[in-house]
């Protein structure tokens, strides 16, 4: 198997993927009704959301993010404002949260993504700040530090949905059609084109490949798939403030696609779970809890820089000639289509 892209899904891995869905969709019974396990089950599927569409910048195109919880509280804030001052349905708010939010995304591509990866962290670390800082003083649109306090559910056919057992199946079905949204992202021209300029930009670029203009479209995706769940997240909550979106929510999204495996579309899924049952696990370290996830970054990228799915990517690059033994064989595909078209 190639170790830049898990290949498609082979017929003997179909029991596996069956017995995965039965499982998910069981975890309510699984799970005795509890409604506090079945909360963490549906913020775990949520995470899975926010780090695989991480994934799509870190892992794929080899960017470095440190803003995407600002993304994540543009769509919360939009949903909710939306909501509240409109009384707008969640089915009309939830898109227009995503749109609003991949359209900051691509702005802020367009700004900052010529920039070499030191000033791009910095310039992606500088807006996630500033995002909080406008939510805070800005009260007459977002309540600045008192939050935005009840919002309403979301409804289906009239009925609203009250139970956590309703919202973990909502979250569960985005989960999935995002997954697998990615997937087939990830197993496309544009994925390939994605995988090519992370192993070497200028070998890239010489095969026709436009860089800049795929770096915008994987930030403006990812940008659009987290302001989606800062939607789905506002109205489950019911009440949002601007620390929930600050940058400890960013760091936490990026250990969990570091200790996955950048690079894969299973990692960002294990680092997910992993980091939302190790704090319900330790709550009496919940005030070291930043600490223990700057330590576990480190001793990833030090000791299995590939993360636990196993697949090499950002932090594991590949040797030079397997980059152009992959480039090689991802792209010669499209040049022969292109030389019996002409």
């Amino acid at each position: 198997m190639n170790t830049f892209m898990a290949m498609p899904l082979k017929r003997n891995q179909t029991p596996f993927w069956i017995g995965a869905v039965v499982l998910v969709l069981a975890v309510p019974g699984l799970l005795g009704g509890s409604d506090y396990l079945i909360q963490i089950a549906t913020m775990m599927a949520l995470y899975v959301v926010l780090a695989s569409s991480l994934n799509l910048i870190i892992g794929f195109t080899g960017m470095y993010s440190l803003g995407h919880g600002a993304f994540y509280g543009i769509g919360a804030y939009t949903s909710a404002i939306l909501a509240i001052n409109l009384d707008w349905t969640f089915w009309v708010t939830m898109p227009i949260a995503g749109i609003l939010t991949a359209l900051v995304g691509a702005f802020l591509g367009l700004a900052t993504l010529r920039l070499r990866q030191t000033f791009l962290v910095f310039g992606t670390l500088a807006f996630g700040e500033i995002v909080r800082i406008l939510i805070m003083n800005w009260p007459s649109l977002t309540r600045g530090p008192m939050g935005i306090p009840g919002i309403p559910p979301p409804s289906i056919l009239g009925f609203e949905l009250v139970s956590s057992t309703q919202y973990y199946y909502l979250i569960l079905v985005f989960a999935i059609l995002m997954v697998f949204l990615i997937f087939r992202l990830y197993h496309s021209r544009v994925g390939r084109a994605w995988v090519a300029i992370r192993e070497d930009e200028i070998a890239a670029s010489s095969m026709g490949i436009s860089v800049f203009g795929y770096k915008v479209l994987a930030f403006t995706i990812a940008c659009l798939i987290a302001g989606l769940a800062g939607a789905f997240y506002a109205h489950f909550i019911t009440f949002i403030s601007a620390d929930q979106f600050g940058m400890n929510e960013s760091f936490l999204i990026l250990t969990m696609v570091a200790l996955g495996g950048t690079g894969s579309i299973i990692g960002p899924i294990i680092g997910a779970l992993i980091l939302i049952i190790i704090p319900e696990a330790f709550r009496f370290l919940a005030e070291y809890r930043m600490v223990l996830y700057g330590a576990l970054l480190i001793l990833v990228i030090v000791v299995k820089p590939e993360g636990l799915a196993g697949v090499k990517g950002l932090f594991a690059p590949a040797s030079g000639a397997r980059r152009f033994s992959f480039l090689r064989s991802g792209f010669s595909a499209e040049c022969e289509k292109v030389e019996g078209a002409k």
